[in-house]
């Protein structure tokens, strides 16, 4: 394989996650090493078509008439090659056109060969990442859209977590082998280039201007993202990274990748370390003393640089013209809603001026013609408020390696929150001795994953989401838990959300996402000992209250309110009383199968007994039904009045059950 520069497209597919992908930006800065031309799209692939269509179309469009501004007529032109509805073709307004004609022939045709999939491939090569294992279904589907996209799908590079975890199903839903675990080795990608022999990929810093590409917004704000362990010591029967990072490696090189993102896209506020297991690194004292070197000790401060100066300097620098054009037009549309007044009005008029007030017009010229009228005013009125740092260990840390030592090694930078597992019940005493380590030196906000539905009881949960609460009254801490439910790593059931462990149904599963529902999966501590805490009013006040609660109605749990209180629907009471009669009746063993199930269509074909039947009344109400309540809740309420509040089912209990 020669050395010509190529066209590389990688794609993430388009589910909601919160991180960027660091593979897809390692592979960027290798890419960019060998001196391809990088794009990365996230979004609708059929919008990235189009896009690719208009590039084409707007050659032929110029060659035809050059007096026409296609790039302001770029809007209508993509929903008439998407569509081929001919309303978009009379917003041209091309009546005064001299070659109208043939100028919606070749729109025409592009809208065509877009519906029709008659395009030629746009790129020589195609990364694909890919995440969790149950986002299979968008996972597939994007491969195989991006097939006819590649100009030899031997050149499609399909990697990341399910690609290694589900590799043969993979291979077989697509056609393509996926590569498995890290890119750890020079050459692994092009043996035949000599450059490439001499680079390994997991090894390079990342490329943030290929976030700026894409519309979508990853939630974590301005942060490093690194390692500084690879791989983990423990063989935990859920959990995949002995499978994607199956070699320990106690310290990797970090300062210098750090300083060189640091230098290329400014000073980020906080460090996001993604180290799987780093208290088992007998490094861990000089993993300390680098973050600290970093910028990172306890109490430091950041000052956000001048972002559109750094935008502009790598707009004439950077080979990523497209993220830094789009980045630039961005920051310069912020600072103009910034401003005030006349100098708002000046702002603007220079935009204007120079084109800026639409992206499709938007050229490199004319953002470093603005940049130069604009400087002064974007560095005096620009964001300069100090801000503390945090740094966090987002894949938590292990309670049984954690000493008197590491915890005040931890308490030496500004770590928030410290994340500590607590997994299962069986490592509750290493884990009360972490917490009272962190408390032990002034740590005070802490966080973590309660692991449910694997080998598990649902009582676990319970108990664990309560321990966290006492610690944080014993303490005087705070401990934020995020329930997380164990989904498979292999075979089928690792496609999809729908497991059940073996000691979990459906019903309890969706009890337990409902109440998280209410606060977005987190269970957050009271602020003062002896106060209701979230927890106990949303999980029970104890255990028993716990247990009935898993069968509670999916929608009384969610709209607790609404149903709880007299003043409003009130039939939570109604449930209770009902439960307590049934829990306790011969009919118990029938209507705990069917409520298990989560399934409530087609009662009558479930079931001919007739108390289950009125008792599961309860359980028609619709989570959907209530999204307007406030619009439609008298209707509502008038609906289902008659149908929960009657005492027949009492009556009927207690003649079936006793005559």
């Amino acid at each position: 394989m020669s050395n010509e520069k190529r066209k590389i497209l990688l794609i993430e597919p388009n589910y909601k996650n919160k991180y960027p992908p660091i593979g897809l930006m390692k592979i960027a800065s290798y890419h960019r090493l060998l001196g391809d031309d990088v794009k990365f799209y996230k979004g609708d692939l059929r919008d990235l078509v189009i896009d690719e269509l208009f590039e084409l179309c707007l050659i032929k469009l110029n060659k035809i008439d050059s007096s026409i501004n296609w790039i302001q007529k770029a809007f209508f032109i993509k929903q008439y090659i998407k569509s081929g509805k001919k309303h978009f073709v009379e917003l041209l307004e091309l009546n005064e056109a001299k070659y109208a004609p043939l100028i919606i022939e070749v729109i025409e045709e592009f809208s065509k060969m877009f519906r029709k999939k008659l395009y030629e491939p746009f790129w020589d090569r195609i990364y694909v990442t890919t995440l969790f294992t149950f986002y299979w279904k968008v996972t597939v589907e994007t491969i195989n859209f991006v097939k006819p996209l590649v100009k030899d799908t031997s050149q499609i590079f399909v990697g990341g977590v399910l690609a290694s975890l589900l590799h043969k199903e993979l291979e077989e839903a697509t056609g393509i082998t996926p590569h498995q675990g890290l890119l750890d080795k020079p050459g692994m990608l092009d043996p035949n280039i000599i450059e490439a022999k001499k680079i390994i990929i997991d090894n390079l810093p990342l490329d943030y201007s290929i976030l700026d590409e894409i519309d979508y917004q990853y939630p974590t704000e301005s942060a490093y993202f690194t390692f500084m362990t690879k791989g983990c010591t423990r063989k935990c029967a859920f959990c995949s990274v002995p499978i994607l990072e199956p070699t320990y490696k106690p310290k990797i090189e970090t300062k210098g990748k750090f300083d060189e993102i640091k230098n290329l896209y400014g000073e980020q506020q906080n460090l996001l370390l993604m180290d799987n297991n780093v208290l088992a690194s007998p490094n861990f004292a000089e993993i300390i003393q680098e973050i600290k070197d970093m910028g990172f000790q306890k109490g430091a401060t950041w000052e956000e640089p001048n972002q559109l100066e750094i935008a502009i300097r790598n707009l004439q620098n950077h080979p990523n013209t497209r993220a830094y054009t789009k980045r630039s037009f961005r920051l310069f549309h912020e600072l103009v809603k910034r401003l005030k007044g006349a100098n708002q009005q000046f702002a603007y008029n220079v935009l204007d001026d120079c084109q800026l007030l639409n992206l499709e017009t938007t050229t490199k010229e004319n953002l470093i013609k603005a940049y130069n009228e604009l400087k002064e005013l974007n560095e005096k009125y620009r964001n300069k408020s100090k801000k503390l740092r945090y740094v966090d260990f987002n894949q938590g840390t292990d309670a049984r390696y954690v000493t008197d030592e590491f915890m005040r090694l931890m308490s030496e930078i500004p770590i928030r929150p410290l994340r500590i597992a607590f997994d299962y019940i069986g490592i509750r005493k290493q884990y009360e001795n972490a917490v009272a380590l962190a408390a032990k030196y002034g740590i005070r906000e802490l966080s973590n994953y309660i692991l449910y539905n694997f080998n598990d009881k649902p009582e676990d949960l319970y108990n664990r989401l309560e321990i966290n609460i006492n610690l944080c009254h014993e303490h005087n801490i705070d401990i934020f838990s995020f329930p997380m439910k164990y989904i498979p790593l292999f075979g089928e059931e690792a496609k999809h959300r729908e497991y059940t462990g073996k000691h979990w149904n459906k019903k309890f599963i969706r009890a337990v996402q409902s109440v998280l529902n209410v606060s977005k999966g987190i269970v957050a501590p009271a602020s003062k000992k002896g106060q209701t805490s979230f927890f106990h009013k949303a999980f029970g006040k104890n255990i028993e209250e716990y247990k009935k609660l898993l069968y509670m109605p999916e929608t009384y749990i969610v709209y607790r309110s609404v149903f709880e209180e007299e003043k409003n629907l009130g039939y939570t009471k109604y449930w209770s009383r009902d439960f307590d009669i049934i829990s306790k009746s011969p009919h118990w063993d029938e209507a705990k199968e069917i409520i298990e199930s989560s399934d409530f269509s087609n009662i009558e074909e479930r079931t001919v007994n007739p108390v289950i039947r009125e008792f599961l009344r309860h359980y028609h109400i619709q989570r959907s039904t209530l999204k307007n309540e406030d619009k439609e809740y008298n209707a509502l309420k008038k609906q289902y009045d008659n149908l929960i509040k009657s005492d027949r089912f009492i009556d009927l209990t207690l003649t079936y059950d006793y005559v």
